[in-house]
């Protein structure tokens, strides 16, 4: 059983269709502290590959990647 992850910042971006999830998620990345962690919903399922992609190029860490019902919720630690 993994434990859970604690968000130090929620960004819903319900309803946003590509590229405004990663562009959104640019911008709450930047307002956090190296080490602390966001959550952001999604529901384009396209934004699937952007986050990795966005983890990838950013070097920020991806912890968790998860699909419910058309909703997908994502963890990203940031490290620099």
């Amino acid at each position: 059983m993994t434990a859970e992850i604690k968000a130090d910042k929620v960004l819903d971006c319900k309803g946003m269709k590509c590229p405004m999830p990663v562009l959104k998620t640019k911008l709450a990345m930047e307002t956090l502290q190296v080490g602390q962690v966001l959550e952001m919903i999604a529901t384009d399922k396209g934004s699937k590959p952007d986050m990795a992609a966005f983890a990838q190029q950013t070097g920020h860490t991806l912890l968790s990647m998860k699909e419910s019902d058309g909703i997908y919720t994502y963890y990203i630690r940031k490290t620099k």
